[in-house]
C-alpha cells in the first residue's frame, strides 16, 4: 500500500465527517474538512508523480473518493436548501448515467477507458467553486448573491453540457463509430 493510497483512503473516511458535521451544524467543520480533503487530494497525487508511487488502484480510487464527497455534499446542501433541487438532481443524474454507461460497456464486452473530458474537467471545478462558496458563506456568514447564481447557473449548464458529450461518446462507441476508448468521467 503506497502513502498516496493509504491518503486517498483517509480522504474516503472524510466524507462522513464532512456530511455529519453539515447536518448538525458545524459548518466550520465542515469547510475544514472540504478543505482538507481537497490539499490531500493534491498531496497524494503530487506524492505519486514525483516519487513514482503511482498505482492501478490509485488511478480507480483517487476519483472515486473526489466524486464520493462532491456528491455527498452536494446532496447534503441540497437537502439543506442551500444548493436548488434541480441540479443537485441534475448532478446526481448525470454520475449516476456516467457510471452506468461504464458498467453496461463492460457487461457488454466493450468495456470504455476512464479518462475525463474537458467539459467535465471545467463541470467538476465550477461544483468544487460553488461547494466551497456556500460552505464559506455558512460559515462566516453573509450572501454573495450574484455571484453564487452564477456559479449555480454555470454549473447546470456544465452539468447539460457534460452529460450530452459523454451520451455522445458512450453511443458512438457502443456503435463501433468512435475512438476505440471513449472518455469517460
Amino acid at each position: 500500500m503506497t502513502i498516496p493510497n493509504i491518503i486517498t483512503i483517509l480522504r474516503f473516511l472524510l466524507v462522513p465527517v464532512v456530511v455529519f458535521a453539515l447536518l448538525t451544524g458545524e459548518m466550520g467543520w465542515a469547510l475544514a474538512g472540504f478543505l482538507v480533503a481537497g490539499v490531500s487530494d493534491g498531496v497524494d497525487g503530487f506524492i505519486a508523480r514525483t516519487f513514482d508511487q503511482k498505482t492501478e488502484l490509485g488511478a480507480y480510487l483517487d476519483p472515486v473518493a473526489d466524486k464520493l464527497l462532491l456528491v455527498s455534499v452536494f446532496v447534503v446542501l441540497g437537502y439543506m436548501q442551500e444548493l436548488p433541487l434541480w441540479l443537485v438532481i441534475a448532478a446526481v443524474s448525470r454520475d449516476a448515467l456516467i457510471v452506468g454507461g461504464v458498467m453496461l460497456s463492460t457487461v457488454m464486452g466493450k468495456p470504455i477507458e476512464i479518462r475525463p473530458l474537458f467539459v467535465s474537467k471545467a463541470n467538476t471545478a465550477i461544483q468544487i467553486v460553488l461547494v466551497l462558496l456556500v460552505l464559506a458563506e455558512l460559515t462566516f456568514g453573509g450572501s454573495s448573491g450574484w455571484l453564487r447564481l452564477a456559479l449555480v447557473y454555470g454549473c447546470g449548464l456544465l452539468t447539460a453540457a457534460s452529460a450530452g458529450a459523454y451520451l455522445v461518446s458512450w453511443l458512438r462507441h457502443m456503435s463501433g463509430n468512435g475512438a476505440d476508448h471513449p472518455q469517460t468521467g
